[in-house]
């Protein structure tokens, strides 16, 4: 067995018993379809509907369906937890209308780039092995779960409570990230549509603030979410609380900012203006343009 295969084995591995421990700890006072977890079920959903994609994926060694595939399963997920759980609260009325908004903004917005740049730079060297193709699309899983978690907790908790100040200030700190995330994907957008900035960085607008805006902007709405879940958690649903958290290492640690921080010094790392912009604007964290 080759060290890539055994790393794939592993990653694959890892992702499922994961998975099957957050949807434990999740299913502590989740609501019940028959007699299995409603939260269960939406973890293992997760799953299905990416493994179920990977195979015409796969046979065309594409990866044009897979951000695709990563909304509809927050979308199908989200749906399925509202349908099973019954007794809806304005709390989880709001969070599931919250995810919806979210996942058709962004689903939406990568298909169409993926489908306009026609390919994804990412998935180069991953779909021509099946099995580490399979890896991937068994973590996208994983993160639907992760992220999603502290929404399923709301959505399928037992306990109901009624929308006071902690639940506004979830709704404010949401809004106030999906804002950031739209207007960043949007300047960015207009930025590259530009004849005159072919081959050219942003550093306009959102961009002079913070060299990821949109990824700022998904951290604090999904830390909305989860300020929205505190008043309902107990037991091991504490756990769901791992949902903001892996958003921030994911985007900080894995597979966003380091990836597009090392592309980005490939492609101009050389040029005295870039290097003027990575050290005066921060990584992450907006701050006013330096004057």
């Amino acid at each position: 067995m080759s060290d890539q295969t055994r790393r794939s084995v592993i990653g694959i591995v890892a992702s499922i018993v994961i998975g099957a421990l957050v949807a434990l700890a999740g299913s502590d006072g989740s609501r019940m379809a028959g007699s299995i977890p409603v939260f269960a079920l939406c973890g293992l959903l997760a799953y299905v509907i990416n493994w179920v994609v990977f195979v015409p994926s796969n046979l065309a060694k594409t990866e044009h369906y897979f951000d695709l595939t990563g909304s509809v399963t927050y979308l199908t997920v989200t749906t399925a937890a509202l349908l099973l759980s019954g007794d809806l609260d304005a709390r989880s009325v709001i969070v599931g209308l919250m995810v919806w908004a979210w996942a058709l903004r962004l689903g939406s917005f990568l298909f169409r780039r993926v489908r306009r740049d026609g390919r994804d730079g990412r998935f180069d060297q991953i779909k021509v092995d099946p099995l580490r193709f399979f890896m991937t699309w068994t973590l996208q899983g994983l993160w639907v779960l992760l992220t999603l978690a502290a929404a399923l907790a709301v959505i399928t908790g037992e306990e109901r409570r009624s929308l006071g100040w902690v639940a506004s200030v979830g709704i404010v700190v949401w809004l106030a990230g999906f804002a950031v995330e739209v207007v960043a994907d949007g300047q960015k957008s207009a930025f590259k549509r530009d004849p005159a900035n072919e081959g050219r960085f942003i550093s306009s607008g959102l961009w002079a603030w913070s060299r990821h805006p949109n990824y700022f902007g998904e951290i604090v709405l999904w830390t909305g979410i989860a300020i929205m879940a505190l008043p309902v958690l107990s037991g091991w649903r504490w756990i769901t609380l791992i949902s903001p958290v892996f958003v921030t290492l994911l985007l900080t640690r894995v597979s966003g900012i380091p990836m597009l921080e090392a592309r980005a010094q490939k492609r101009w790392g050389a040029e005295e203006e870039f290097q003027a912009y990575t050290q005066s604007t921060p990584v992450l964290v907006p701050r006013p343009p330096r004057t």
